[in-house]
């Protein structure tokens, strides 16, 4: 019988009534909830420096309060991340809330990624989570777990582990295993998969999209939709868009699995289904990620609106009065990007109007806090004409600094605790292989037909996002013919020409002919991760955007 996991979460903050929703719009077998985004661990973190019992997602346990009866009446069984720094303490508010509710549910968790007592050993940082992988989460759910709590498990994991378990799957049965990390990668960011964040939004009438479904095989093929009735759009480019999502090239590399995306064949089956099969797997590498989490310091800013004429020379004169205000502390860090919105002859004041943002960073939050706000504030009657800001300037806040690390996975423990309270020891992979690129494919020819002056969105879609510092752009076309004139046209070189930002920084491509797409990773575009706000978009989100709104000869 096939196996219906939806997913009603993809990051800390996702629309708080999606578990309702998942549970009252259509059958299913399962729901999961991914709430573990690299800056949610920093908060979390933060969380947990206040109070030792929290560290984990507390929206989490308020759906619960909401559904939890629902849920069992219903026979669905969930799977979710929310226990972050602290997934015993979230089970263990679970079994309370069951009690208060009256209601008799399994709940049992898995723990093991937190290496925080390894804090030496990775510069002590504020959190340090290994990523593992589906395993503990079979353990608990063969054991009869209707609720199951990990903390830093791969996303993918929390489809992978439902799957594995009602289809009885060994660790080495590696294809299956891979179609099932690859419906999980599809459904783990949640409505992005049913049109949010879409490339091509305006060819459908979206509304509020629902949640995604995997309808997943015995072998791990999959067909990938939503309730009926709700809003958005299933289609071969949505899930495409959401596939090239934070990759890298053809080898996905997980704690179960390295899966070949370059095996993958997407096709309609029928309105709001897309059937995926091919998907091929290797066994995983040696080492897991570990994620890492630090303060950085304290950070601060504002922006002064500059209207009218002379407006670099007005940017110039703020910034020569602000720098030298702050010449007897001047902070660690400080930067200013200046954006020409202003229009010339503009009919309103603000589309006359440029926006010059400055901001700083020290490790003393006085000189981020005080100084800063007050040299910013006394500028206010000595400055250019038309002085003013978007918002006041205010105390310093505290910003992070994300890494990653590797350690060996027979390093890390990875360990069940069953309903009964049973621990149950999770060993690591038997069988690993190195990883390393695929070698790239051959390119088709190249396309000989006409062409036209016209942004690249016109014929591609994109969709980009962070991996740490680094950023992942994936673009795609739509026909076989914009395939050839993409893999032949849109080079390194002529990526960062169109975005002069990544000039400087090193750009890899990778080349996914199954998906008509090309992948592009920026190192370093993001400075020290997005809680260190390194720029304007401090997760490469509209990364994409920018690209399609190039513009280029493009196939007529």
């Amino acid at each position: 019988m096939t196996l219906r996991i939806g997913n009603a979460s993809g990051f800390y903050g996702d629309r708080f009534s999606a578990v309702r929703e998942m549970l009252t719009g259509g059958p299913l077998d399962y729901l999961t909830g991914d709430y573990l985004a690299e800056l949610t661990m920093l908060i979390l973190g933060r969380d947990r420096l206040k109070d030792p019992d929290r560290g984990y997602a507390k929206t989490f346990l308020r759906q619960l309060e909401e559904n939890l009866v629902l849920a069992r009446e219903k026979g669905v069984k969930i799977v979710t991340n929310a226990g972050g720094l602290n997934p015993a303490g979230l089970a263990a508010a679970i079994r309370e809330l069951a009690g208060k509710l009256g209601v008799d549910v399994a709940v049992a968790h898995v723990e093991g990624d937190d290496l925080a007592a390894r804090g030496e050993e990775f510069g002590n940082p504020l959190t340090a989570n290994a990523y593992l992988g589906a395993w503990g989460i079979v353990e608990c759910l063969n054991s009869g777990a209707e609720v199951v709590v990990t903390g830093r498990v791969t996303d993918a994991s929390l489809v992978v582990g439902p799957a594995a378990a009602h289809y009885g799957w060994g660790r080495e049965d590696y294809d299956a295993l891979a179609g099932a990390v690859v419906a999980g990668h599809v459904i783990e960011c949640g409505a992005q998969a049913t049109g949010g964040n879409y490339a091509f939004f305006t060819e459908h009438h979206l509304g509020t999209p629902g949640f995604p479904i995997a309808e997943i095989e015995a072998d791990g093929s999959s067909v990938i939709t939503k309730h009926p009735g709700t809003g958005g759009a299933v289609t071969v480019g949505t899930v495409t868009a959401q596939l090239l999502y934070e990759i890298t090239g053809a080898r996905y590399a997980g704690p179960d699995v390295t899966t070949r995306f370059d095996t993958l064949s997407l096709a309609p089956a029928g309105p709001d289904r897309v059937r995926i099969t091919g998907a091929k797997g290797e066994p995983p590498p040696p080492t897991l990620k570990v994620a890492l989490n630090r303060l950085g310091g304290f950070r601060n800013e504002t922006t002064f609106v500059l209207t009218g004429l002379d407006i670099e020379a007005k940017a110039a004169l703020v910034r020569e009065q602000l720098e030298a205000s702050l010449k007897d502390h001047p902070p660690a860090e400080i930067r200013w990007t200046l954006a020409r919105t202003e229009h010339e002859d503009a009919d309103t004041e603000q589309r006359a109007s440029a926006l010059l943002h400055c901001a700083v960073k020290d490790a003393d939050p006085k000189v981020a806090g005080r100084a800063f706000s007050g040299a910013g504030i006394e500028l206010a009657l000595a400055s250019y004409p038309g002085f003013h800001v978007t918002a006041p300037p205010s105390d310093a806040s505290p910003y992070g600094v994300y890494t990653a690390s590797f350690v060996d996975s027979s390093s890390v423990p990875h360990v069940a605790v069953l309903p009964d309270g049973s621990r149950v020891d999770v060993p690591p992979a038997r069988e690993t292989r190195e990883l390393s690129d695929v070698e790239e494919p051959p390119l088709p020819e190249s396309f000989s037909g006409r062409l036209k002056r016209a942004p690249l969105g016109s014929v591609l879609g994109a969709r980009s996002g962070d991996k740490g510092g680094d950023a992942n752009l994936g673009v795609w076309a739509r026909s076989e013919d914009t395939w050839r004139w993409l893999a032949t046209t849109l080079t390194v070189e002529e990526f960062q020409r169109l975005l002069p930002e990544t000039a400087s920084l090193p750009v890899r491509r990778y080349v996914l002919p199954n998906l008509w797409a090309l992948n592009f990773v920026v190192t370093g575009l993001l400075g020290e991760g997005v809680a260190s706000q390194a720029r304007f978009d401090p997760q490469a989100k509209a990364l994409g955007e920018w690209l399609r709104s190039r513009y280029l000869e493009v196939p007529a």
